[in-house]
């Protein structure tokens, strides 16, 4: 056999394989599955270079289905390559089998969830740039579909490989020109594809998608090109199986028994061929020797600095022990203070440019490479790519995000640019770490904590100086607390994270000149919370607690404290509850009502609710 007819028996498998699964597992996306088969048999039984044996070996290219609703293709590849067992294929969509209905590093082969479509091409950008960091000649291919050309983070991707050179880049896609209800956007306009990829600096290559000798060409050109290459695959959706091809309607629908038997017959017989002997062994090369280090020498402060100056300069020590540290960067270098680290260390720093959700995506790229990213822009910011660090959690990505220039305390630009549903956004994630220092030392030693860490973690910080509570040496694990003020006969307590605790300290020497002694707690892991010693705390002071944060009201510092002390305390709540406007920080903090004299009040109110309380229980007995 020829390898043209290899590849036609190979594809002719992988759709057999898709229809039965799909059909066994009662849902899935088949027809999607039969559009891609010439492009996915040639791509891993001719063109990619992996050893089976491994899937984190620096000789393999890497591979990201981006449309991840085709994941019943790519298992079946897995299978015909000697990954997988062929039996496992019937166990699609089973709660115990990694074959998911959308990838996830669950199967150990893929490198980073896919399914929430338009982000598979950022994660291949940063899988290309950690190859090129790395020194490898291997490539990084995207599986694309055409409906999510729709998706802007699609050409933010395109913009900065281009501006990059990633001539190791290459994404297909596969316009079968019908999307989930209705035919795409620009249908089997493949010209006007063309334009678009041509306009941001790629070489397009354009081609029948069901032609095996067009693909293995396309693929031979694009690795002779300086820049990334798009290679447009005209292709039908459904191909192979006529009650299917082109018809809309289908999307999302697995065959019943009866029309899945009438689709194998009009296929034929699953050929005969030993498949795994067509995967291409990679040359052995020798990937980076990263040295992975993290108790950093910590910088010695004098007066109060900003936090977010203080992660700057934990940056630049963790990198000096530690060459898995890359950073990504927004365009606000200069605000995030990850400016120095740039200057040090260029190859390792990454200008993303205003396109938040690219530079996530790229993140989850550089992680699954085993570099350690962390990326900083404002908290506001971040926002944009709650997607993409929803997907970086189900990526379990090894990756760190910093947010600045959190809450009204910003001060007087204004509302657009203020963190306030920041927590909210974190929170939520399993297993992802949130942390929200008070001061240069707390923020130094909470960068060190977050590196240590596997997983996603998120550090919170604050735009204005703050002074010094802590000293160089003192730990900050995560899913700790630390108590700032404490006495035996304290009537409250006071729970602040970040520039509360300082406005809770202020009102604690107001409360104190007035005979009100009060606890004052700094919730710095508002995710983990240490629930037991925050338990413990509070009872102490009499069950009473006031709670401050520069957030709004919901998901955030507030509702953390209330789910740790589930009904053990009295609580107020202390919280931005009105859309901010510019001001100075110490007007901004009052108006919105987390000022010290806002505390004060609250601490009084709640001690005679209390007070009240117990006086109405002595009447009714």
């Amino acid at each position: 056999m020829d390898k043209k007819e290899v590849l036609e028996r190979i594809a002719k498998r992988l759709r057999i394989h898709s229809l039965k699964m799909t059909t066994k597992a009662g849902s899935g996306h088949p027809t999607t599955c039969l559009s891609l088969a010439e492009l996915v048999a040639c791509l891993f039984f001719d063109e990619m270079r992996y050893n089976i044996q491994d899937p984190h070996d620096w000789s393999n290219d890497e591979h990201v289905l981006s449309k991840g609703h085709a994941a019943p293709i790519l298992w079946a590849a897995y299978a015909e390559a000697g990954i997988i067992p062929e039996r496992n294929l019937m166990n699609l969509r089973e709660i115990t089998s990694t074959l998911e209905g959308h990838p996830t590093p669950r199967m150990k082969w893929v490198k980073a969830a896919t399914g929430s479509l338009g982000q598979g091409l950022s994660i291949g950008v940063g899988l290309a740039m950690a190859i090129k960091l790395g020194r490898s000649p291997r490539r990084a291919y995207v599986l694309m579909g055409d409906g999510e050309c729709a998706e802007g983070a699609v050409w933010e991707a395109a913009n900065i490989a281009s501006h990059f050179k990633l001539d190791n880049l290459c994404a297909i896609v596969d316009i079968n020109r019908l999307g989930q209800s209705e035919a795409t956007m620009l249908g089997h306009d493949i010209k006007a594809y063309e334009k678009r990829f041509k306009a941001f600096g790629w070489n397009v290559i354009k081609i029948n998608g069901h032609k095996v000798g067009e693909i293995l060409q396309a693929f031979e050109k694009a690795r002779q090109m300086p820049k990334p290459t798009a290679i447009l695959a005209k292709t039908i959706k459904g191909k192979g199986v006529s009650f299917l091809e082109d018809k809309n309607g289908w999307h999302g629908k697995p065959l019943k028994e009866g029309d899945l038997q009438t689709a194998l017959d009009e296929l034929g017989p699953m050929p005969e061929i030993d498949v795994k002997k067509y995967v291409r062994k990679p040359k052995k090369i020798r990937g980076p020797q990263l040295t992975k280090r993290f108790n950093f020498k910590r910088n010695i402060y004098n007066d109060k600095t900003a936090t977010r100056r203080a992660y700057g300069n934990a940056l630049l020590n963790l990198a000096k022990i530690n060459d898995a540290v890359v950073v990504l960067d927004g365009d606000v270098k200069n605000s995030t203070y990850a400016d120095d680290f740039f200057r040090e260390y260029p190859r390792r720093a990454f200008q993303i440019y205003i396109a938040e959700q690219n530079m996530v995506g790229i993140g989850i790229g550089m992680a699954a490479k085993g570099y350690l990213p962390f990326i900083a822009t404002f908290a506001a910011f971040l926002s944009r790519a709650h997607d993409q660090i929803r997907m970086a959690a189900y990526s379990f990505a090894n990756m760190k995000l910093v947010g600045s220039h959190v809450g009204v305390s910003i001060g007087a630009d204004g509302p657009s640019q203020m963190g306030l549903e920041d927590l909210a956004i974190f929170r939520p994630i399993p297993g992802c770490a949130v942390l929200y220092p008070s001061d240069a030392y707390s923020a130094e030693a909470c960068v060190e904590s977050m590196a240590k860490y596997k997983g996603l973690a998120y550090l919170r910080t604050t735009r204005p100086g703050t002074p010094l509570l802590y000293s160089q040496e003192e730990k900050f694990p995560i899913g700790g607390l630390k108590v700032l003020k404490k006495r035996k006969n304290d009537v409250a307590a006071v729970i602040g994270a970040g520039i509360t605790v300082h406005e809770a300290l202020k009102a604690y020497e107001g409360l104190k000149e007035e005979h009100i002694l009060v606890r004052i707690i700094d919730a710095y892991s508002v995710q983990p919370i240490d629930k037991e010693n925050m338990i413990r705390e509070v009872e102490a002071a009499g069950k009473k607690v006031v709670v401050v944060e520069d957030h709004f009201r919901s998901g955030g510092l507030g509702d953390a404290v209330a789910s740790a002390l589930s009904g053990k305390a009295d609580i107020m709540h202390l919280a931005v509850n009105d859309l901010p406007r510019s001001g100075k920080p110490e007007e901004l903090l009052d108006k919105y009502g987390i000022s010290a004299k806002h505390i004060k009040k609250a601490v009084k109110e709640l001690i005679r609710w209390n007070r009240n309380n117990k006086e109405n229980e002595k009447d009714s007995l």
